[in-house]
């Protein structure tokens, strides 16, 4: 059967909320404007040092303010898992899709730390034989680095991709992987204008979806 890889953050969970939470803690102590949760769902993709550097910009925060507000929000982002959900459908997609003999993988740009911390707070650790994070090798996504060592730590099979973002897709398309991507996350650009085998909005229709790239 298939290896399928997913993303984390937008994909299987939204953790806006939480993130949100530990930016505007930040800002509040720095004396600028909160961030919305828009906002903070347009910051998400690139990892933590990436959405810092986002969330100062916004804001008017200097360069120099970086290293110590990516010290203080990564500090925090470790336990940040009390607002964070995971998207409907997901636990019976990732069950049929186990049931049906396929191994699955996470691939995040998300660091360790808060990549355990929230899955094993939502019960979702042992769903994934293979789990590369943020800092598990010197490249992200959208290199496709990490994304290879995620499918070889699932063996072999025919390899299937499944995110939410334009980081994904381009991790998907330089990889030369089927990508399936899931249109209710933090994605910003047009559908139509992403590199995608296929896409939804519902988990209900991924394991179809999955059986469709398999018979290509």
């Amino acid at each position: 059967m298939a290896r399928i890889v997913f993303d984390l953050d937008g994909t299987l969970i939204d953790s806006a909320p939480d993130i949100q939470a530990i930016a505007n803690r930040l800002l509040a102590r720095e004396g600028a404007a909160q961030i919305t949760l828009r906002e903070t769902r347009g910051f998400i993709g690139n990892g933590a040092a990436v959405f810092v550097a986002r969330m100062r910009a916004a804001r008017g925060l200097p360069d120099s303010a970086q290293a110590r507000l990516h010290a203080d929000f990564v500090a925090a982002y470790e336990s940040a898992v009390t607002l964070t959900v995971i998207y409907p459908g997901v636990c019976a997609a990732l069950d049929v899709l186990q049931s049906q003999g396929n191994s699955l993988g996470l691939c995040t740009n998300k660091p360790e730390g808060p990549t355990l911390a929230v899955l094993n707070h939502l019960g979702l650790t042992d769903r994934f034989a293979t789990i590369l994070c943020g800092d598990s090798l010197p490249q992200n996504k959208p290199d496709p680095a990490p994304l290879h060592a995620a499918f070889a730590g699932l063996g072999k099979g025919p390899a299937i991709y499944v995110g939410d973002s334009e980081v994904d897709a381009e991790t998907a398309q330089r990889a030369d992987v089927p990508f399936l991507l899931f249109t209710q996350g933090y994605r910003k650009t047009p559908v139509d204008q992403l590199y995608h085998t296929h896409a939804f909005d519902d988990f209900a229709h991924l394991p179809d979806l999955v059986a469709q790239v398999l018979v290509r």
